[in-house]
Order: C-alpha cells, then sequence, then structure tokens
C-alpha cells in the first residue's frame, strides 16, 4: 500500500473491542433480564405450538383455510389454502411449518405493536424521524448474520432469540409504512377536522389512521414477508421451522428435501400474502 494507507492502517480504530466490552457489560450486569425475557418467550412460543400441533393437520388446515374464506369471501382461496396446506402434511413438513407460522406470527404481531406507534410519532415529531429514519436505515442494510452473533451471546439457541432477531429485522417496514401513511394525508382533510372541532387525539383515531390505513396494512404484509424470510435464516440459533430442513438439505446435498421444504416456505408465503394483501388492494 501507499505510505498514507500504511499509516491509517497502523492506527486501526478497535471498534470490534469496544462492542465486545459493551456486550460483555450487558451480559454480566443484566444477564438475569435476558434470562427472564428468554424463558418467557420460549414458554409462550413452546406452549402456542404445542397446543397447534395437538390439533388434527387436517383439521387445523381446514380452520385456516375457513379463516382465509372469512377474510377475503373468496371459495377459489380458501380451496387454494386447504390444497397448499395439504401438500405439506403430505411432505411430512407439518411439524415445522406449524413452528415458523407461529414465530412469524408472534413476531409481526410485536413488530406492528412497536412499529406502527413509532411511524405515528415520527410522522408529527421532525426530530424524532430525523433521529428514526438512520436507525432503520442500519437495521435494515446490516447483513443478516451481524444481527445473530450479540442475540445468540444474549440470549442463546432457541426460539426466543430467533423471534428477537426477526423482530429486529422486520420491524422497519411498519415503521415506514405508517409514516408515509401518515405524512402523505392531504392536509385539506387534517384542515376540515380541524375546523370541525377535533382534538389532536380525535384527528388521529377518526382521520389520520382511517386515512393511512391501506398504507399500514400494506406494512403488515411487507412485515409478515420479512419475518418469514428470516425466520429460516434464524434456524442457525437454533430456531425451530422449516429452515431446519433446509439446512439438512444443503449439508447432505439432498436435493427433494431441499425441494420439498423450499415448496413449503413458499407455499406458507403466498397462503400469509393471499390472505392480506388482497384485502389492502380492496381497502385501496
Amino acid at each position: 500500500m501507499d505510505p498514507i494507507s500504511d499509516f491509517l492502517a497502523s492506527w486501526k480504530v478497535p471498534i470490534g473491542r469496544w462492542g465486545k466490552t459493551f456486550i460483555d457489560f450487558i451480559v454480566d450486569h443484566f444477564e438475569w433480564l435476558f434470562d427472564a425475557i428468554k424463558l418467557t418467550l420460549n414458554v409462550v412460543v413452546g406452549e402456542v405450538t404445542a397446543a397447534l400441533l395437538m390439533v388434527p393437520p387436517v383439521l387445523l388446515a381446514l380452520l385456516v383455510a375457513a379463516l382465509a374464506w372469512w377474510m377475503q369471501r373468496s371459495w377459489k382461496l380458501a380451496l387454494g389454502v386447504f390444497i397448499g396446506l395439504a401438500l405439506i402434511i403430505n411432505l411430512g413438513l407439518w411439524k415445522e411449518t406449524v413452528q415458523t407460522l407461529v414465530i412469524v406470527v408472534f413476531a409481526t404481531a410485536i413488530s406492528m405493536s412497536i412499529g406502527v406507534p413509532i411511524g405515528i410519532w415520527a410522522a408529527h415529531k421532525p426530530r424524532i424521524w430525523a433521529f428514526t429514519q438512520p436507525t432503520l436505515d442500519l437495521m435494515q442494510t446490516m447483513p443478516t448474520f451481524v444481527y445473530l452473533i450479540p442475540i445468540l451471546i444474549l440470549f442463546g439457541l432457541g426460539a426466543a432469540p430467533a423471534l428477537i432477531v426477526t423482530i429486529i429485522f422486520a420491524m422497519p417496514a411498519p415503521v415506514r409504512m405508517t409514516y408515509l401513511g401518515i405524512t402523505s394525508i392531504p392536509r385539506a382533510m387534517i384542515e376540515a377536522g380541524e375546523a370541525f372541532g377535533a382534538t389532536p387525539r380525535q384527528l388521529l383515531w377518526k382521520v389520520e389512521l382511517p386515512a393511512a390505513l391501506p398504507s399500514i396494512m400494506a406494512g403488515l404484509t411487507q412485515c409478515i414477508m420479512l419475518s418469514l424470510s428470516m425466520v429460516v435464516f434464524a434456524t442457525l440459533i437454533g430456531a425451530p421451522s422449516l429452515g431446519n430442513p433446509v439446512f439438512k438439505a444443503l449439508s447432505n446435498r439432498n436435493i427433494p428435501l431441499g425441494i420439498e421444504a423450499g415448496l413449503a416456505i413458499v407455499i406458507l408465503a403466498i397462503v400469509l400474502d393471499r390472505m392480506l394483501a388482497q384485502r389492502v388492494g380492496k381497502r385501496q
């Protein structure tokens, strides 16, 4: 290298060592908190998964198909959902599919419950958005595997760390879409509500949120898809999901198992997307 590059390389900034020191400090002083969170999440996710697995697979597939019909009023969609789930049962991947579905649902629910209020807050406070935007950029651009290292150290292996890392990965979508929906509301609509004497809370609940609902629902579908993709990667830290047969197929070069597991993931993604995405279109 040239002399300037040699000089810069000789004075390496110890960012990695600082990060390790910070994580060691957290582990030493807050290990009890992380253990409590891990235990709670593992128990909740495990109990829900066990309860769903106690239901006969065909019956649960029929219930999901009925839910799809109730949400969309489409017998074709309900039939397609049942056929897709029946195929997963036939492939012998039902347990892994239910495990994946539970983690995705929990991660999506928590991401939306945190992300939507943050998006609303940022839409009303430009300074908050100025801080939130680069944070979201960092959360979305950081490589997936980088998330796994500190989470693994803090929470160990299992469903709990998989759920937490999925929330971190998926939460930027509802924050951004909620912010976009609120800030895209025509000013005339806000002024009309104010002219009728609406308080800020009434404006939020009766004007802003109904107008921004299509954007928020679009954020929900994005959150589900991001959660599903992350849960598969989270198999590396012990997540019980469809990622297990995928990585087993990679390790053993088992092409049939890889195709079947990939197909199950695609079916689950399509089922979740069709049950919600079309509803967004109708609202729009």
